[in-house]
């Protein structure tokens, strides 16, 4: 398995680098692990997430993601590669005027698919979270749980080789909940693909074998 991930004297910062939030963190992630990072709340758990799509640059050290170094990565390379990340938001992001259709195929919008490819995707992918016949729908007409189906259903549109999911079950009930962890464990099982997971609490139900990180003290701490 090859490193999709890797963080070498990885330091984050606000402020230019006034208000450091980690501090020399160092760790590898590989192609189709299911990673959870847990943590205090305030301890750089969603910080670290932001870095790995490159919405926060590294202040120090060095950060490969996808053979990319995000510290010094230039803006056409950066948006290449988020064309290879699917993105789970805990508020779901979605864009409220459009149906819930559109919404999946969002990202293979901006990469500029066909309209064909477009509909097969979006019809394959709500079928597979169990939405197909809300598919003209609109999202404020749908329960949290299932807007947050919708979002998995976007990350999942181009084939991602990553996952990265902020608190992607936070405001759901246990059944939502237990549906979303399916579904990312059925990606990272069938699609090889590597899933980060911020969240404050491991779940239960979890089948699959994962590794687990802790952000305390701005380190980030592999839990064995």
């Amino acid at each position: 398995m090859s490193n999709v991930i890797r963080a070498s004297h990885l330091t984050l910062s606000y402020n230019n680098g006034e208000k450091e939030i980690i501090k020399d963190a160092n760790f590898t992630i590989k192609k189709g692990e299911f990673v959870f990072i847990t943590g205090p709340s305030g301890s750089g758990k969603s910080t670290l997430l932001k870095s790995l799509y490159g919405a926060l640059k590294p202040s120090g050290g060095n950060l490969m993601v996808g053979g990319q170094n995000l510290a010094n990565i230039a803006p056409k390379k950066l948006q290449e590669l988020r064309t290879h990340l699917g993105i789970i938001f805990q508020d779901y992001k979605l864009v409220n005027e459009w149906t819930v259709a559109k919404n999946v195929v969002l990202p293979l919008m901006i990469a500029g698919y066909s309209r064909d490819v477009q509909q097969t995707q979006a019809q394959r992918l709500l079928h597979h979270v169990k939405l197909a016949e809300h598919a003209e729908r609109y999202p404020l007409e749908l329960s949290g749980g299932e807007q947050q189906r919708v979002g998995v259903a976007r990350a999942l549109s181009k084939n991602p080789v990553v996952i990265l999911a902020d608190e992607p079950t936070g405001n759901l009930d246990e059944y939502s909940s237990n549906v979303i962890w399916d579904l990312m464990e059925n990606a990272c099982q069938q699609l090889d693909t590597t899933v980060l997971v911020v969240t404050h609490k491991i779940p239960t139900i979890f089948s699959l074998p994962y590794r687990h990180f802790i952000i305390e003290s701005k380190g980030v701490y592999e839990v064995h």
